[in-house]
């Protein structure tokens, strides 16, 4: 008979101690950077929940954990590969939705770690997808600002990202009467840019390793 075993979710869809391998997958499950671990009895499990997964989690954990470190897609090569970086969930996600490119345009921030919407902006009448996400970023990185938070913003776009340091867009989207609202918001981001200095690192949301970003439309 197996000696029963009981699993921490420390991040997941929902945290907590589950007494049975299934209930364990079903938080974890395309929950990007999700961190759980087996232990032998309920009290243990118990203790190291309380305790949070530094110290609990990781290259020592069981089979139940480490593989949540490794990169997806990774079949076929040696386990115990780690991905470059690990999610920083104390941070915003910011992604755009359009319908058409260039067409109407959204975008909004989230907290990495709850998925709650920080910030929401649009539909703006026509746009490019590219745009969207530069203004997302400067939006999070003002919104930061106001709060006086030094955290990590989080984009898929490097198109935007690259923008974002020449502080101007470069894009073949025309300045007329159909655009109007769009690039008068992109005037006053690149004010923004010139005006404002920021602490905060901006970085690319590594699709590939974590799945889609968490402020992600669902519209590809």
């Amino acid at each position: 008979m197996a000696k029963q075993k009981y699993y921490v979710v420390w991040e997941g869809k929902k945290p907590g101690v589950y007494s049975t391998w299934a209930e364990c997958k079903a938080q974890t499950d395309q929950y990007a950077g999700a961190k759980y671990k087996s232990y032998e009895s309920r009290e243990a499990a118990e203790a190291a929940y309380r305790a949070g997964w530094k110290g609990n989690w990781g290259s020592s954990a069981g089979a139940a954990g480490s593989a949540s470190k490794f990169k997806s897609g990774s079949s076929g090569r040696s386990a115990g590969m780690e991905t470059s970086e690990e999610v920083d969930y104390d941070s915003i996600s910011v992604d755009v939705g359009t319908r058409g490119n260039p067409g109407p345009v959204e975008y909004k921030g989230v907290d990495t770690r709850t998925g709650e919407v920080l910030f929401s902006v649009g539909p703006i009448s026509k746009g490019t997808n590219n745009l969207g996400e530069f203004l997302a970023i400067v939006h999070a990185l003002a919104y930061l600002q106001k709060q006086g938070s030094n955290k990590t913003v989080y984009t898929d776009s490097v198109n935007a990202m690259k923008w974002l340091k020449q502080k101007k867009v470069a894009t073949t989207l025309p300045r007329d009467h159909s655009t109007e609202e769009i690039w008068l918001m992109i005037d006053r981001a690149e004010q923004w840019l010139h005006t404002h200095a920021y602490t905060n690192k901006v970085l690319k949301w590594q699709t590939k390793q974590w799945g889609e970003i968490k402020a992600d439309y669902g519209r590809k």
